[in-house]
């Protein structure tokens, strides 16, 4: 060495953090009929959480507001409609208890498959339970969120497995 010390220039890039003020959430409207439950839980939770968008920001709730409709109407592959069970317990001991998904979705509440299944991909938190509320999930075609414009995604024609029979 010659005597002198080098200093390295360090370049500092900023990166890009969303905040809640800057926030645009959209409202988004899909049709469940015929796609298999697992691809659409993973695409909701994608929408919910904003991973889909290129602000994304995972400490902040970036992602839109997503209606479900025809939530009966939802395929599950192979034998899990009858093979794969929805635990819960009752409270007492030797509560615990099970569904199967083919019972609930020929229950009055069949939506309740799709919201478990998105909850259950969801993260575990304050974030992953606020993030929830913006998952509307109706049984029929209709819905009560008209008047917000939501905007129509063809889930079943993202990709060619999406949906069935």
């Amino acid at each position: 060495m010659s005597g002198k010390i080098r200093i390295a220039k360090t370049v500092q890039s900023k990166s890009f953090e969303l905040r809640h003020q800057d926030l645009k959430k959209k409202w988004v409207l899909i049709d469940a009929e015929g796609v298999v439950l697992g691809r659409l839980a993973a695409g909701i939770v994608a929408m919910l959480r904003g991973k889909h968008r290129a602000t994304f920001t995972p400490s902040v709730d970036c992602g839109d507001n997503v209606i479900v409709i025809n939530a009966e109407k939802i395929k599950i592959t192979g034998h899990k409609a009858d093979d794969k069970n929805f635990y819960y317990h009752t409270g007492h001991p030797g509560g615990i208890k099970a569904r199967t998904r083919s019972y609930m979705l020929a229950s009055p509440h069949p939506e309740r498959v799709i919201e478990k299944a998105v909850e259950r991909m969801m993260p575990n938190g304050p974030l992953g339970r606020r993030q929830m509320t913006n998952l509307k999930v109706y049984k029929g075609a209709e819905h009560p969120h008209a008047a917000q414009n939501p905007v129509k995604i063809d889930f079943a024609a993202r990709n060619s497995k999406n949906k069935r029979g």
